[in-house]
């Protein structure tokens, strides 16, 4: 299926195509355009519009399209729900929600400054994503123990 949003993607519009990817299409496409066109394009091209106002897969509240997508889909893994809150952390500037919300947006402001192509961005992000499941999944209570000797 293909899933389309707005151009120059940041935190839940990178976030939101890994976990599609991930756990609920593995064959997904994703298609980037400017904003105004989101709606027309999606039912020219019959893709599934996200992240944007006045489609199913968006914001609900003070949950972003990331925590909607794991809701519609039933997804119980405890590291995407852990993944869940930094998104949603970095994605709606609450920053409380989970220490590594900021670096999140950090780097995914970097990410969009550092490429022009949304698809080489998306690439990337999903590298990062793909590395912060593995963290939250396998190896968050491991602790950094350089010593200077």
């Amino acid at each position: 299926m293909k899933w389309i949003t707005r151009e120059r993607p940041k935190i839940d519009r990178i976030a939101c195509p890994w976990l599609i990817k991930k756990f609920v299409d593995p064959e997904a496409e994703f298609v980037f355009v400017p904003k105004e066109q989101v709606i027309a394009q999606s039912k020219t091209l019959h893709a599934i519009p996200y992240d944007i106002t006045g489609v199913e897969y968006t914001h609900e509240g003070e949950r972003c399209t990331f925590d909607y997508i794991i809701k519609k889909h039933g997804l119980t893994d405890p590291a995407v729900l852990q993944l869940a809150d930094i998104v949603r952390g970095a994605d709606t500037a609450r920053f409380d929600l989970a220490q590594q919300a900021a670096g999140l947006w950090a780097i995914s402001a970097g990410l969009s400054y550092n490429f022009r192509d949304d698809h080489e961005q998306l690439a990337f992000g999903m590298i990062v994503y793909d590395a912060l499941y593995s963290w939250a999944k396998y190896v968050q209570e491991e602790k950094h123990t350089w010593k200077n000797d």
